[in-house]
């Protein structure tokens, strides 16, 4: 492949605005932009979620449960009924010695009036058991004049995302209008099918094509399971522009300079002999990692992750240590103060007998004490800084910052860690960046989401830790736990019991179901639970307390002042009580993999064995069984997360609408992960023959959002 490869203008048609399609007023065209739709070529990327195939008529004898067919038939009978809720039922007959009912929930008076015995028409839809036979609930139809008969159509129809206040058939009409506009295939494309990886897949306009007008012998299954080729080479395209995108942040990272960090480290020797542990296998691995990065004079980008309690905090000590030693500064940065203070209170244990000045940077943190502490961070009295997100606000100013560590990356906004890195020391250097997650990150996102930086797992617990034996009870059982807490306490262990919600509340009910989700507020839970424990000493910690109170409670539960802290999931991160021993999740159904593990994490801190309960509201969808079964099978965080990337898919585990990371639209990470090693040989390819293409590869399926990748 030639670098100097032409093409033709990198949407050639596709960044034609939609309000220049037939229809589309700025009404219309304020619509489609709420949903991110602007030009042709976004158009050209919504894909249908399924098909319906009306290509063909299938007798009322021949139907089959659960496969949706189209029929074609005269009404035979109509009757109108009020049991529980109004309901038409239409009977329907083709000659073909069967009947089909057609049922209506949700109909008018006019409509229903339409069906007139003798009536012709067409319908669409999934075939189901009835009290007479088969029966469709609310089919798509067509009344069909005398004499009439509609050619049938010669491609699947599709079925697409819903816009808000734009009807499916406008949607699909303006659709047709902006495939029109497809250019021709050399004129589109931009990955010769010579390139490896592409053998076997069609080219871009063909895909587009076969997937907006389907021939009706394609292979339906592998369209609904994501697996036909046409999906696959879109795919494949869409996770290259991101994986390019990333890179090609790396490259320019590494093209910048920053101060090298390589003394002798006889601070971080003087920590490590002064800890009352030793540092595991996996720790010794990662700070060696870490060290070797801030010894260079490019920045470092490293992502350390590892399960709750395997020690990352020490880790970020040690790396502090030789900033320190070189007379610079480094500064953490935590995303709620429950976490930022846990942090201060290991930073000032291990280095202030180094002699080492620890500052404390929050929001509750005012007046004189603010003053004072802008004071030693500017002047480099402080050669540590700890804080929220008030270390990235303006009035902030280091004298000399080398490092940066953000834990937790993904709940701080892009701007703000943006803002961070920017306030390192001038001379064209910029600081080195640590960021740590205790959050496993499964190594297929890793590998997509996180390929500007390198990747560092502590992926073993330090000695003493006791796993933690998790059950899932029903609700019903409830009073066992009260009971389970009292002795638990009498014994001098300690509880947590969290709860979903804050306030009382009540969840709709879902579409079709009749029944309410509940969910246990915390405040009504402390009540109930001080009441029915008189002997406990009972606390309340929630996110809408103010930040003294939290604390306070948070305080007297880690000093033992408290036997059973009733809380919500505030607590996820920052706590650490070796003497809690029992954890109870209410409503464990509404929570992913993650927080649940996360939450399961703040027992079996100490030698105790320890329990975590999830307790949950039956019945149990059967994406809440699944998620409640793998945390009672495994107790590893990487595990967990590979699960957890299946179940949810990766925007709740990246939080991407805050990394900038923009949303995958055809791309699935764990269906498409087989298509990584042939995503990374493409780029590899890209980036050093034709640096050109890969950056309209980029500009087609990310735009503007390709920015963000530094943060």
């Amino acid at each position: 492949m030639k670098a100097t490869r032409q093409a033709a203008p990198e949407l050639a048609g596709g960044d034609t605005p939609l309000s220049s399609l037939r229809g589309v007023g700025a009404a219309m065209a304020e619509k489609l932009a709420a949903r991110g739709l602007s030009t042709a070529q976004d158009l050209w990327l919504h894909l249908p979620l399924r098909y319906e195939d009306r290509t063909r008529l299938t007798a009322i004898a021949d139907l089959r449960l659960g496969e949706p067919a189209q029929v074609e038939g005269v009404v035979e009978a109509v009757e109108r009924g009020f049991r529980y809720r109004p309901v038409l039922r239409v009977a329907v007959g083709d000659g073909s010695r069967a009947t089909l009912v057609l049922r209506f929930f949700h109909f008018r008076g006019a409509q229903a009036a339409q069906f007139r015995p003798g009536a012709r028409l067409r319908c669409f839809g999934v075939p189901r058991p009835g009290q007479h036979g088969l029966e469709i609930v609310h089919p798509s139809y067509q009344f069909l004049g005398e004499g009439e008969t509609p050619v049938l159509g010669d491609s699947l129809d599709p079925v697409y995302p819903a816009v808000e206040g734009v009807g499916a058939a406008t949607l699909r009409r303006l659709i047709g209008q902006a495939l029109d506009l497809l250019p021709d295939a050399a004129a589109l494309e931009l990955l010769p099918p010579s390139l490896p990886g592409l053998a076997g897949l069609p080219g871009l306009r063909d895909a587009l094509l076969v997937l907006h007008r389907p021939a009706p012998g394609e292979d339906l299954a592998a369209l609904a399971a994501g697996a036909h080729p046409a999906q696959r080479r879109l795919a494949l395209e869409e996770l290259l522009a991101h994986h390019l995108s990333l890179r090609r942040q790396r490259l320019a990272q590494q093209r910048l300079r920053a101060r090298a960090l390589d003394g002798p480290g006889t601070l971080a020797r003087r920590l490590l002999d002064s800890l009352p542990f030793a540092l595991t296998g996996a720790q010794a691995r990662v700070f060696g990692q870490v060290r070797a990065d801030l010894a260079r004079p490019s920045p470092m980008q490293r992502l350390v992750q590892g399960d709750v309690g395997a020690g990352k905090t020490v880790v970020a000590a040690l790396a502090m240590t030789l900033a320190v030693e070189r007379g610079c500064q480094a500064a953490l940065a935590a995303p709620t103060e429950l976490l930022a203070e846990q942090h201060l209170a290991s930073l000032r244990a291990w280095l202030e007998p180094l002699d080492i000045r620890v500052a404390w940077l929050a929001g509750k943190v005012t007046g004189k004490a603010r003053a004072a502490a802008l004071a030693e961070v500017a002047s480099g009295a402080a050669q540590v800084v700890v804080g929220t997100h008030a270390l990235m606000q303006e009035g902030v100013a280091f004298h000399d910052l080398a490092l940066v560590i953000v834990d937790e990356q993904h709940r701080f906004g892009v701007q703000q860690r943006l803002a961070l890195r920017d306030k390192g020391p001038a001379h064209g250097l910029v600081p080195h960046q640590l960021v740590m997650t205790a959050t496993p990150i499964p190594r297929t996102l890793a590998m997509t989401a996180y390929a500007d930086l390198d990747v560092s797992a502590i992926d073993e617990l330090p000695p003493g830790r006791t796993p933690v034996r998790t059950v899932a009870l029903g609700a019903e059982r409830r009073p066992e736990l009260v009971e389970r807490i009292r002795a638990a306490c009498a014994q001098g262990r300690q509880a947590y019991w969290v709860c979903t919600l804050i306030e009382e509340a009540e969840e709709d009910a879902k579409p079709g179901q009749g029944a309410k989700l509940q969910a246990q507020a915390a405040e009504r839970t402390f009540e109930q639970l001080s009441q029915q424990l008189p002997g406990v000493r009972v606390g309340l910690v929630h996110g809408r307390m103010k930040a003294a109170q939290k604390q306070a409670a948070m305080r007297a539960f880690k000093d033992g002042a408290i036997d059973l802290l009733v809380a919500t999931t505030v607590i996820e991160v920052g706590v650490d009580v070796p003497n809690a021993s029992l954890m109870i999740v209410e409503n464990a159904e509404r929570l992913g993999l993650a927080q649940l593990h996360q939450l399961r994490g703040r027992v079996g801190r100490g030698a105790a064995a320890s329990s975590c309960v999830l307790l949950y509201q039956p019945p149990l969808s059967a994406l809440a069984r699944q998620r409640l079964d793998v945390l009672r099978r495994t107790g590893d965080g990487f595990v967990i997360a590979e699960k957890d990337l299946q179940l949810r898919g990766p925007g709740e585990l990246l939080g991407t609408r805050q990394t900038g990371l923009a949303a995958f639209r055809i791309a699935d990470l764990a269906r498409d992960a087989g298509l990584l090693p042939q995503v990374h040989a493409l780029a590899d390819r890209l980036l050093a023959q034709a640096p050109d293409v890969a950056e309209r590869v980029v500009a087609r399926w990310i735009g503007g959002a390709a920015r963000y990748a530094a943060a």
